[in-house]
């Protein structure tokens, strides 16, 4: 029976909890029970010692080293392949080694990277306008007057020189270009001037759409409305965007395959294969440029042509019209040479299962300083690892080996973690447990959350839903409550409810991509987990997003920095040391019939294709899925669970996450091979993305074949759990027959 486990890892952090576990009966059993509640994936002895190392977790992670981080992370522009990116690599090698980490290593790839050589843009008619196309400094912040600043440019812009009549696209997604055409307005061979964006969409769905269109080139410019005066306040002296403020960003076609351009499905390591950019699916072939609404004004008050629809309008005191008399002069010359991107790679051995690991993520690389997008993530991992690293200093190893690896040239097309995983894919595929990402780790002003304070916004695959909800309820929120209680109160905020949620609704298990989480489900089949704080943000990816912006503005006492630490950390541990990984396979089975409920309303999908075999198999699923979560938790608590039965568990239960993985990958995007979760052109989820977009183009043929794959693939995981009831029941006849005289 699993009574006892190596102790070294506790020894010196949590010795009264190490003593309750080691006092035995001559049986195995423990002599005491745990005082405290049982933690999911844990024996109640366990959980006891488990708890006591959170204690002492929790007490590490400091605001003033939080700002301190911040600070580092943001004292200059840093994008990926700068001088300043690189040596802030370097500086996280430095730290990691001294706050105790093993194996730090720089993980170097030579990508397809594209920067500014020359930018220009100007109105030639009907008047005469030459754009700024930088961002205004400020006196209260000095940091926005900082040399290094780049001007607008997008990541892989094609290069080219284009004068063109320009047409207002609204969104620039599809069924805004139907709405021109009916007003009959072409815009071949024109500049498509379009905005961020109402409804949402990537901007690199945007430039795709417009080059379906045969659009000549793209404007991109920030409207009042979505992140500026409208809103509330605008920078320095409250959370949303300035006139000048542009939207930075890459419009790199990674929805269809992420990571270097050149090397798509394989790490490009110095030295191999690479595609020519004519084969590359994910460059664009228009050229493009980010503009501030400050530029973009001139240009849509001078058109003259057909009014557009009211709810096209913005907030610029202009009447917006849809074309007409203005035409514009755009040159964009990119330098598009290979460059070396740079992983961080850390990791404290796991004591038992070193060959189980948990891996804990965030990009480095920022478009300018990074306040929020990415150095609150960053700064909030540098206190994780200096926690876990003072723990292990003491003593502390976990059971399974933590993973820790800043990434570079996620901006551009979430590259390095790509490439890494591309590298370590085999790996990965066996040992990875779980990944953690944090991106942004507070994306919100603080100062205008009110109360409630700033919105935790979780995300996880549904089978770690639950281990998600139980771990807030020991973090504390900086408004005093549990993260739990704090969670539940802002998404009844959010949603202007007063129904209290369901804690089934408090994670969301719908996951798109647009961040480094993509690989390591999409591709590998592996279980994620994103973390991070919203509210009320308007200078994402500009020159604002800095760190006057948080230290006034966002997190001026970086206590939300800290909490997301916290929580980081209880999820990496309990991960890490669980006696059996807390997957909940019931929860998951529950999220997939949800999926498929929704997909059919949405699209009438069982009108053209019999649903009875899909939905019988997921029933079937998410039983035996709630079955086992049941006995292994019954296991565990009465600490009947054999030892020798454990590992073996502990592999089917990964596997059932491998099991949703397909090898030939979604029609059209190959490298996407997950079955249930993918992410549409827009970066928005998509579940079930091969029968989703079967179903939505009408090609009914297509979506039975999906649902077949679908089947197939719950019936393989149907059979894992069955193994795993098997398993269980063998080891409850071999515990009855011991304990017969």
């Amino acid at each position: 029976m699993l009574v006892s486990r190596t102790l070294a890892p506790l020894s010196l952090v949590c010795a009264a909890a190490v003593s309750a576990v080691v006092v035995l009966h001559s049986d195995g059993r423990p002599a005491t029970p745990a005082a405290s509640a049982s933690i999911l994936g844990f024996t109640p002895t366990h959980s006891a010692a488990e708890r006591k190392l959170e204690d002492t977790f929790q007490q590490i992670p400091s605001p003033e080293r939080a700002r301190e981080w911040h600070r580092v992370f943001t004292q200059e522009p840093h994008p990926a392949a700068s001088p300043r990116n690189n040596q802030l690599a370097d500086f996280i090698v430095d730290e990691w080694r001294k706050q105790g980490w093993e194996e730090v290593a720089l993980r170097r790839y030579d990508v397809l990277h594209s920067k500014p050589r020359s930018i220009s843009l100007e109105i030639v008619a009907p008047i005469h306008y030459t754009a700024r196309l930088h961002e205004d400094p400020y006196d209260a912040d000095p940091d926005t007057k900082n040399q290094y600043i780049d001007g607008a440019y997008f990541g892989y812009s094609a290069s080219g020189e284009v004068t063109a009549e320009v047409v207002y696209a609204h969104s620039g997604n599809p069924e805004d270009y139907d709405l021109l055409r009916k007003n009959g307005i072409s815009v071949k061979g024109k500049i498509v001037i379009v905005r961020y964006s109402n409804p949402y969409s990537y901007r690199g769905f945007k430039a795709l759409t417009a080059e379906r269109e045969g659009a000549a080139a793209l404007l991109i410019y920030s409207d009042p409305t979505e992140d500026g005066f409208t809103r509330g306040k605008v920078f320095p002296d409250g959370p949303w965007g300035p006139e000048s403020h542009i939207q930075h960003g890459a419009i790199t076609y990674d929805y269809i395959v992420p990571g270097d351009p050149l090397t798509p499905g394989w790490a490009s390591l110095p030295g191999a294969k690479r595609i020519s950019p004519s084969e590359a699916r994910s460059l664009p072939k228009i050229v493009a440029l980010p503009l501030s609404w400050h530029d973009a004004k001139p240009i849509l008050e001078n058109m003259n042509g057909p009014e557009a629809p009211k709810e096209w309008g913005g907030a610029l005191p202009i009447r917006y019209r849809l074309s007409g008399g203005v035409q514009v002069h755009v040159k964009v010359d990119m330098d598009t040479s290979t460059q070396p991107y740079t992983v961080v790679e850390a990791r404290i051995r796991g004591s038992e299962l070193p060959d189980e690991w948990v891996l804990l993520g965030n990009h480095r690389d920022a478009w300018v300083f990074g306040g929020v997008d990415p150095s609150s993530g960053t700064a909030s991992m540098m206190e994780l690892t200096r926690a876990l690293g003072e723990m292990k200093k003491n003593g502390t190893r976990p059971r399974r080996t933590l993973v820790a690896c800043s990434w570079d040239g996620e901006e551009y097309a979430l590259t390095g973690s790509t490439e890494w995983g591309e590298q370590f894919a085999d790996d990965l595929k066996q040992k990875l447990v779980a990944y953690i990402n944090v991106d942004e780790s507070v994306a919100g002003a603080a100062t205008t959350a009110g109360p409630e304070g700033l919105s935790f916004s979780p995300s996880a695959v549904a089978s770690l839903a639950p281990m998600l909800v139980e771990a807030t309820k020991d973090v504390r929120a900086p408004s005093g409550k549990s993260l739990y209680e704090a969670l539940r109160a802002t998404r009844m905020r959010d949603d202007k409810t007063s129904s209290s949620p369901q804690d089934s609704a408090l994670v969301e298990t719908r996951i798109g991509s647009g961040s480094d989480h993509t690989v390591f489900l999409n591709h590998l089949g592996r279980p994620v987990v994103g973390l991070g704080f919203t509210g009320d943000y308007g200078v994402y990816h500009s020159a604002y997003d800095d760190h006057f912006w948080m230290e006034r503005i966002g997190d001026p006492k970086f206590e939300y920095h800290v909490v997301l630490s916290r929580i980081w950390g209880l999820l990496a541990l309990r991960l890490a040391n669980s006696d059996l990984l807390p997957f909940d396979f019931g929860a998951n089975g529950a999220a997939l019939r949800g999926f498929v409920r929704e997909l059919d309303a949405r699209t009438g999908l069982g009108k053209h294709i019999d649903l009875g075999d899909l939905e019988q198999r997921l029933e079937s699923f998410e039983k035996e899925g709630r079955i086992v979560t049941q006995d292994l938790s019954a296991s565990l608590e009465r600490n009947r669970l054999e030892e020798r039965i454990v590992p073996g568990v502990n592999r089917r239960l990964m596997q059932v996450e491998s099991n949703w993985l397909y090898p030939g990958g979604i029609p059209g995007r190959p490298w996407f091979q997950h079955l249930l979760y993918a992410a549409r052109y827009t970066y928005a989820h998509l579940e079930l993305p091969g029968l989703t977009e079967a179903a939505e183009r009408g090609d009914w043929q297509a979506a039975a074949e999906q649902a077949k794959l679908i089947q197939q693939a719950i019936d393989t995981n149907i059979k894992t759990l069955q193994a795993i009831r098997t398993d269980l029941e063998k080891a409850e006849v071999s515990n009855t027959n011991e304990a017969k005289p």
